[in-house]
């Protein structure tokens, strides 16, 4: 049975600087990510980057929700399947609980704070299907309800850990929270996001919801540190190697082999290899959102979709045009497009209308500018990789 002080050590010693330096890179990659897109493009690829973390982190736990049943259930079209419309509420309930940390709509407490952690876990249970919300003892069988926010009062087993209970638990999240708090230094403390990760694994609050919680609370903690954006998120890189991130977390819960170990509790060695695992990640994912985001880039891929749909007469001759007018500037004004794409109004407008049927332009009103779109059919040609080939 764990008891609060094989929590040890709670923040590692970087005697070679390795994760200072991956700290340091993390912070380098992020600060320029958001540097050549204007507000509203990021807006709308924030709402999409959204949409992907909660395909991985489904992925993650085993659940496979379709990014195509993820924007239909955005929409509120849900499948009349049960199991498949209550995935997708799982997964508007994890884009829904994100864009409250995105949009700072969040507690203010620390996002490792008993407070705040129990705040995560009941907006994400609360939007729940009562179908998801309970798991069975494996031992007995028996079927055990999961309240939204509550701490756990059971014994659980993850693996072979034995995560501890009653008293024990309360105290390790007290400890967690203060220790997680305390780091100084902007790059100690992005390290301690990796190293809050696994313990809040470790301590394993809830009876069930913990990996999505942990990795909720990592995406609050880099935004808290003007890090994390809403332009990228780690679960992709946590789904796309699920095997080496599993076994790390496993092998980091594992007790200290020998006296070079590490001075812990827990294998330094061990814990020392997910962190680094976990920084490499957060860079892999800033860089790959970097790529896809070169407004450059972009607009060549925006071109050669354009191009091709309009070769199958799916869309008007102008569509580039206009698409990249809303790109660069963010917007496109109704009453500029005949100008811009010197165009009779009328056939403005039809070029316009069939752009806002295809989602490839949005608005708010009749009247108001017109912005980027990001349909799914979009999305699979403009930021390709972004999701697994032959999955939506």
């Amino acid at each position: 049975m764990a008891f609060c002080g094989e929590i040890d050590p709670v923040l590692p010693e970087d005697r070679d600087h390795q994760l200072e330096d991956l700290a340091f890179e993390l912070v380098s990659s992020a600060s320029s990510l958001a540097g050549h897109l204007h507000p509203l493009v990021q807006a709308g690829v924030g709402d999409l980057v959204r949409s992907m973390n909660c395909y991985y982190s489904n992925l993650i736990e085993g659940h496979n929700t379709l990014p195509r049943d993820i924007e239909r259930a955005l929409a509120r079209d849900y499948s009349s399947e049960p199991e498949k419309r209550n995935l997708q509420l799982e997964a508007v309930a994890h884009i829904e609980v994100q864009g409250m940390i995105d949009s700072a709509t969040d507690i203010p407490a620390e996002p490792v704070s008993v407070d705040y952690i129990r705040w995560l876990h009941r907006e994400f249970c609360s939007r729940l299907p009562a179908d998801l919300l309970w798991v069975r003892n494996p031992e007995t069988g028996e079927r055990l309800p999961v309240v939204p926010g509550e701490i756990r009062i059971r014994h659980v087993k993850v693996g072979m850990h034995v995560p501890p209970v009653g008293e024990q638990l309360h105290e390790c999240l007290e400890r967690f929270e203060a220790v997680y708090t305390a780091p100084s230094g902007k790059f100690r403390k992005v390290i301690a996001i990796a190293a809050a990760h696994h313990r809040f694994l470790w301590i394993h609050p809830f009876l069930d919801g913990n990996g999505r919680v942990a990795r909720l609370m990592a995406h609050a903690m880099l935004r808290r540190l003007g890090i994390g954006s809403s332009l990228w998120a780690i679960s992709r890189g946590l789904a796309r190697n699920v095997s080496e991130y599993k076994a790390l977390l496993m092998a980091a819960d594992q007790p200290s082999q020998h006296d070079f170990d590490g001075r812990g509790n827990l294998s330094g060695r061990a814990l020392l290899e997910f962190y680094r695992f976990f920084l490499r990640v957060c860079i892999d994912q800033v860089r790959f959102m970097h790529a896809l985001l070169d407004p450059a880039n972009l607009l060549r891929r925006m071109e050669l979709y354009c191009q091709e749909e309009v070769q199958a007469g799916r869309l008007p001759r102008a569509s580039f045009t206009i698409l990249r007018e809303a790109l660069l500037q963010g917007y496109v004004e109704r009453g500029s497009v005949p100008a811009l794409t010197r165009l009779r109004e009328r056939a403005a407008r039809h070029a316009t209308s069939d752009l806002i049927h295809k989602r490839l332009l949005l608005s708010d009103s009749s009247r108001s500018p017109l912005h980027l779109g990001f349909p799914m059919e979009a999305v699979e040609r403009w930021f390709p990789a972004l999701y697994p080939a032959m999955v939506s």
